[in-house]
């Protein structure tokens, strides 16, 4: 499903600086009146996208349950330059489009609210949220004990990490291990990979090898083209965006392995908003049992074994 949103407001919002996002006051839900009680949402004003989900008694029950959910805008920030997960649509670059995507609006129908996005920088998600210019986050964030400082998470997926190289693999790197050494990794801020490289260096110092580099960007497209201009030797994200990386530049890209990283994808909110965080795990639920996640997965290419029963990850 694909969203309508300002193509001139979005660049701004793009370019305004993460430090202003982090300092902004606190917001309010925006009370957009669309229905109260147990009605049936219709996101933008049409019929709904997933009418199933949206009928269940289980979505229904809930919309009775959260009528501060119901009937209201609540913003999703994002970092779109992730395809297959959230990017700015290749058809109408005046929407976006993703699993993430689409999943946000099918946790808007089963509650009864209809997303708005704010695209931001990666790490300037969480500083976002915090700040109350955001209700949630679903952006191919890894929920990790070090984030749920900043945020609540509800996990939904099983995180697998590609190693992204140039074609023919010239620098021989095998992962997160000494093969890094004397090489220079192009990493997101704010990764939870930049600490992982940057301990290899003990490793690259006790055999007298050349420290392991990283090149921090804003976005993941950054950092594809670091590897493709000859700036870094590889890149460390997401199995399915590294698989698609290299779908689309076969002849210059290639996955030097997979990753187990003992993390999971999440849904971030609030720390302690406790009626948000409860209605969001069970709208999430409905949206597994009902099959939904899966035929997500299917549509976006994902892994469809990495769906994960979701759970709470928080710093207590």
């Amino acid at each position: 499903m694909t969203t309508r949103r300002n193509s001139s407001d979005m660049l701004n919002r793009l370019l305004r600086p993460a430090a202003l996002l982090a300092a902004a006051g606190a917001i309010t839900l925006l009370a957009t009146a669309c229905g109260s009680g147990g009605s049936s949402p219709a996101p933008g004003g049409g019929a709904p996208a997933y009418p199933a989900l949206v009928s269940s008694p289980a979505c229904m029950q809930l919309r009775s349950q959260n009528p501060d959910l119901n009937g209201k805008t609540l913003t999703d920030a994002i970092n779109p330059h992730t395809p297959g997960y959230e990017s700015i649509s290749v058809n109408d670059p005046t929407k976006y489009e993703g699993f993430d995507i689409d999943l946000a609006e099918a946790m808007g129908e089963c509650l009864g609210f209809t997303v708005d996005y704010l695209p931001v920088a990666f790490d300037a998600l969480l500083p976002t949220l915090q700040s109350g210019q955001a209700n949630f986050i679903v952006s191919d964030i890894y929920a990790t004990k070090e984030r749920a400082a900043s945020a609540d998470f509800i996990t939904y997926s099983k995180v697998f990490d590609g190693v992204l190289v140039a074609a023919g693999n010239p620098k021989k790197i095998t992962g997160i291990d000494d093969s890094l050494c004397g090489t220079t990794t192009a990493l997101n801020k704010g990764f939870v990979e930049v600490p992982l490289v940057n301990a290899q260096n003990t490793t690259c110092q006790s055999k007298g090898k050349p420290q392991a580099q990283t090149a921090l960007f804003d976005n993941n497209a950054d950092c594809e083209q670091a590897i493709l201009s000859g700036r870094a030797d590889a890149y460390i994200n997401d199995v399915n965006t590294v698989n698609r990386f290299v779908k689309d530049q076969s002849d210059k890209l290639a996955r030097a392995t997979t990753l187990t990283l003992p993390y999971s994808i999440g849904i971030a909110v609030p720390k302690g908003q406790t009626p948000i965080r409860n209605a969001f795990t069970a709208a999430l639920t409905q949206i597994q049992t009902s099959g939904l996640q899966t035929q997500l997965a299917q549509k976006w290419q994902l892994d469809q074994s990495a769906i994960q029963a979701p759970s709470l990850v928080t710093a207590s």
